[in-house]
């Protein structure tokens, strides 16, 4: 008598999602591999130019980190021209991938590779942990080479959708200034984020985001904190006539039009001699404050 074995049938469709897994994960790996092996080289670029930052440590080297709202400012209002012409150096990190510009006007070929690229109120929480090396070895030990640092978000950050999300906001700008008192050698300067175009928010969240920009410009916020003050982006921008219909938004004299939350040209060409001459003032009055 002949006995027959029956093999159990393989389910294709269970191979093919194993095989489905295992090319996901081998992908991952390889993107992961390749972003670790990216954020490894411009680490080692910053390390390398860390001696073209010239630090006096007199107040003279300043940082500005931004997306394109303050990529516009910087370009239309003429911010480095005037820096430079007052004796200053001025630097700009823009996104990751558009990396850092120096005081030339020149890209350097390099980032210090802000964490995610995120400059909402969570992402400088986390660049603001990290922790401080004496050469470029993350974010913060890049920033922290120049010794004026300017920080702001982007237009997406006013649209605040409820009390909760205002009051993490202020959490973590509390949060970011317990690591400024620790270095009174330095002088931060936080910039408000720009309001939105009216089609984008509504005047719920467009309130919710004056209040948080008077909030980081009053003294409950940065009395106390002498190496701390705040630039009024927002209030610069955004209408003030509470019967108009850009209340708490952007000025419709500043909008490009089509539902763009950039400022224009024009409010670029008003705002960035303020915002210079601001920064200098701010300067000056610190450096005649600080103890070293």
């Amino acid at each position: 008598m002949t006995t027959t074995t029956t093999r159990p049938k393989r389910n294709k469709w269970s191979i093919l999602a194993l095989l489905l897994v295992l090319g996901i994960l081998a992908v991952a790996g390889v993107w992961l591999l390749r972003r670790q092996l990216r954020v490894l080289y411009y680490q080692g670029r910053a390390i390398l130019a860390s001696d073209s930052v010239n630090n006096d440590g007199d107040f003279h080297n300043i940082l500005f980190i931004h997306h394109s709202t303050g990529r516009g400012l910087i370009a239309d209002g003429a911010v480095r021209e005037q820096f430079t012409a007052a004796g200053y150096d001025f630097w700009d990190m823009d996104y990751n991938y558009l990396g850092l510009t120096n005081a030339q006007g020149e890209r350097t070929g390099y980032t210090y590779f802000i964490p995610d690229d995120n400059t909402d109120p969570d992402g400088y929480a986390a660049l603001f942990s990290q922790t401080l090396y004496e050469q470029p070895r993350n974010a913060f030990s890049g920033i922290m080479q120049h010794q004026v640092i300017i920080f702001k978000s982007c237009f997406p950050t006013s649209d605040i959708q409820d009390e909760a999300q205002l009051a993490a906001y202020q959490a973590y700008y509390r949060q970011i200034r317990d690591v400024i008192d620790q270095y009174p050698d330095h002088l931060f300067i936080v910039m408000t984020p720009p309001p939105l175009e009216a089609s984008n928010t509504t005047p719920e969240n467009a309130g919710r985001a004056r209040a948080f920009a008077n909030w980081l410009a009053s003294d409950e916020f940065l009395a106390g904190h002498p190496n701390l003050a705040t630039f009024d982006f927002f209030n610069l921008l955004a209408g003030d006539d509470p019967d108009a219909p850009d209340f708490n938004m952007l000025r419709t004299a500043y909008q490009h039009g089509g539902g763009d939350s950039h400022p224009n040209k024009e409010a670029n060409e008003t705002i960035g001699p303020l915002f210079a001459a601001f920064v200098l003032q701010t300067i000056e009055s610190y450096r005649t404050f600080y103890p070293g």
